[in-house]
């Protein structure tokens, strides 16, 4: 059974034990919503086997982020896509989707599972149209390869079936049309072919693929908009409805599911896209891409992103996908890995604080406590990238000094606030000595 079939079971897994440990709650909270369909653990059991450790996304436990990285045709470096999930994971990110349609595409997804400690994720219809048009895809090559993609130890599928034949008229006032490239190659597909999408027509048979080795759906958004006027317009609120039809679908065949969500949204209607998200996908899992904010910031979209990704988290996005600054530019390099992480990292945690998640703001306290007390090693430590933060402290430093060179020693408001407290409290102790050796 899968960890879904056996949540609804009332059974307690190994897995659910691990995961309630990470996120410092009971067990039996973590199987209450994974049975309510609220909470997913992707752990594909071949990957089990090996070294996943596995983790709870869901609205009820902290935010997760997710780093895309995977070679293209024009660069299909496998070491270089090791190094990015190194990068990845040192700076904290809980899973990593390989997204290459380049090179070998097996050998890099084999080597990335067993390098990851972290659920893996993929989107299938990459692999199924390397070296031939997608016009020739087959029912058959898809089952294949999810098939064989989940034998492989793969623990979440992005899969398009929510795009649907009779959606692609309602793209016609769209300023950026199909941004999503699952989304486009299956378009292009059904205007070929005059079908309904392939994935939809044989979902079922998706679901019991991916019920046998326990791989969560995630339903893709191939409709998102890719820019902000193109947001909460008749497409893509017509393909969510579809996702919703087919989470219900996938959870009658005993499958975890979480949905994926817009990439370009203002800041007004965000709380309404998670809301409605909610809503018709009751209450599954949202994995939002962002969403970015602005559209004017080319090289500086972790940014925009991370600000999206805050407002979606807060009002009930459970998985981020982080953005790098190289977004819409190029494939990103270890640096831009390293920036969008952190930005997620930073836009996630500052979700949790306000949402009041257990524990969430503790290590900002303690990181507080260490400036007050001009504790740089402390303080330094605790830092999200204690790397960065020592390089920038140290790098016009006077040697075996407490201060930094914002206000140097004399003009520190950090120092003045502390010797202002113990003049404080050596006036308050006198006043109270002198009271207790005065006669009444």
């Amino acid at each position: 059974m899968t960890q879904f079939e056996q949540a609804k079971k009332g059974i307690i897994t190994q897995t659910m034990h691990q995961a309630s440990q990470k996120e410092s709650v009971e067990a039996e909270f973590i199987r209450a919503e994974v049975a309510a369909g609220r909470m997913v653990i992707p752990a594909n059991k071949i990957h089990l086997q090996g070294n996943l450790q596995p983790i709870a996304i869901g609205r009820a436990v902290t935010t997760k982020i997710n780093a895309n990285i995977g070679a293209s045709p024009l660069d299909s470096d496998e070491n270089n896509e090791l190094s990015k999930l190194e990068i990845a994971l040192k700076y904290g990110a809980d899973t990593v989707m390989d997204l290459s349609t380049g090179g070998d595409v097996d050998h890099c997804r084999c080597n990335l599972i067993e390098h990851s400690p972290v659920p893996l994720g993929t989107v299938p219809l990459y692999e199924m149209i390397i070296n031939k048009p997608v016009e020739q895809l087959t029912y058959d090559d898809i089952l294949a390869t999810c098939e064989k993609q989940a034998r492989q130890g793969v623990d979440f599928f992005t899969i398009h079936a929510g795009v649907l034949k009779e959606h692609l008229p309602l793209l016609e006032s769209r300023i950026a049309g199909i941004v999503s490239r699952g989304g486009s190659l299956l378009a292009r597909w059904m205007l070929h072919h005059n079908r309904q999408n392939p994935f939809y027509e044989i979902f079922d048979e998706l679901c019991d693929i991916m019920q046998e080795y326990d791989v969560c759906f995630s339903l893709g958004d191939g409709l998102r908009p890719g820019c902000l006027a193109d947001a909460t317009d008749k497409a893509q609120i017509a393909e969510l409805r579809i996702l919703g039809e087919l989470t219900r679908r996938a959870w009658e065949k005993g499958c975890q599911v979480m949905v994926e969500g817009p990439g370009h949204v203002p800041f007004d209607q965000i709380e309404y896209n998670m809301k409605i998200q909610k809503e018709i996908c009751q209450g599954a899992p949202f994995y939002v891409l962002g969403p970015l904010v602005t559209d004017i910031a080319p090289g500086y979209d972790h940014i925009t992103s991370a600000i999206g990704a805050t407002a979606a988290a807060y009002h009930g996005a459970a998985f981020l996908c982080y953005v790098t600054p190289r977004e819409h530019l190029g494939l990103p390099t270890l640096d831009d890995v390293r920036q969008g992480v952190i930005a997620y990292k930073i836009a996630a945690h500052s979700a949790d604080v306000a949402l009041g998640i257990k524990g969430a703001r503790d290590r900002d306290d303690q990181l507080s406590r260490a400036r007050a007390n001009l504790d740089w090693s402390q303080h330094l430590a605790l830092a999200l990238d204690p790397e960065t933060a020592r390089k920038m402290h140290d790098e016009k430093k006077l040697p075996n000094t407490d201060y930094c060179t914002m206000c140097g020693k004399d003009w520190c408001s950090v120092r003045i606030s502390k010797e202002v407290k113990e003049i404080a409290q050596s006036k308050s102790k006198s006043q109270e000595n002198k009271h207790r050796h005065t006669p009444s």
